[in-house]
């Protein structure tokens, strides 16, 4: 009997908006998938709810990924549908699944055990991002978090300052939502005025807002971004 394969499934980065659209969805896979690895079962559940799905929820299965399960995930219970042939599919909490995501953990055991990855086209807050920064879309680097303390912190931007007015690149990273506002601030105390930043924040959400300008400039703009997701993006010349 063939394997099943692992699908990676993307789900919106915002909710109740317009442009959260679902026709990206892959709607063949989502009627077709019976058994999911998640972060958020109940948010899971929503998104195939809104997304469509025929099959009763009742008869679905869900194996849970989130923070305080991975440690406990039995990888042979999970892998055991798609030995007997049936499909998995993978969701993060929001976006592309695998990316500045847990998710990775389970593709790459997905590849260990020979089992075939199908990734599906779907939003991706970075790529969103780093298209509507106006940076360098040919040479680029996605750097997670950057380390919370505050020394380590400030040298690592200088490092990617530096790195960035070398080569050209653009360098994007993430910070928890309620720090935001302290990140920016360590970006104009720690860069220099002409650097470049890009602040990409609630993508695809009715209030979504991507403002491009130097840090400079950033210095003298009110803006709140307290728990807000934001994408940041530096580009020094």
């Amino acid at each position: 009997m063939a394997k099943g394969c692992l699908y990676l499934i993307p789900v919106p980065l915002a909710e109740h908006s317009e442009k959260a659209s679902y026709t990206w969805l892959h709607q063949d896979i989502i009627q077709q998938v019976k058994e999911y690895i998640v972060e958020n079962e109940k948010t899971a559940r929503k998104f195939l709810k809104e997304a469509g799905l025929k099959t009763p929820q009742s008869e679905l299965v869900f194996h849970d990924y989130g923070k305080h399960a991975r440690e406990k995930l039995d990888f042979n219970q999970v892998f055991k549908s798609i030995s007997a042939g049936s499909d998995l599919g993978l969701m993060s909490e929001a976006g592309c699944p695998a990316v500045a995501d847990p998710g990775a953990d389970v593709v790459a055991e997905a590849h260990r055990r020979g089992i075939q990855v199908i990734p599906l086209v779907g939003p991706s807050s970075i790529m969103l991002g780093l298209m509507a920064s106006g940076f360098n879309g040919q040479s680029f680097a996605f750097h997670g978090y950057l380390p919370i303390d505050k020394a380590a912190r400030n040298k690592k931007i200088k490092e990617l300052e530096s790195q960035s007015t070398k080569d050209q690149s653009a360098h994007i990273f993430i910070e928890t939502p309620y720090r935001n506002n302290q990140m920016l601030i360590d970006l104009i105390k720690t860069g220099k005025p002409t650097t470049k930043l890009c602040i990409a924040c609630n993508l695809t959400a009715e209030d979504e807002h991507i403002f491009t300008q130097t840090l400079s400039m950033w210095s003298k703009t009110n803006i709140d971004l307290h728990k807000k997701p934001c994408i940041f993006i530096l580009s020094a010349s």
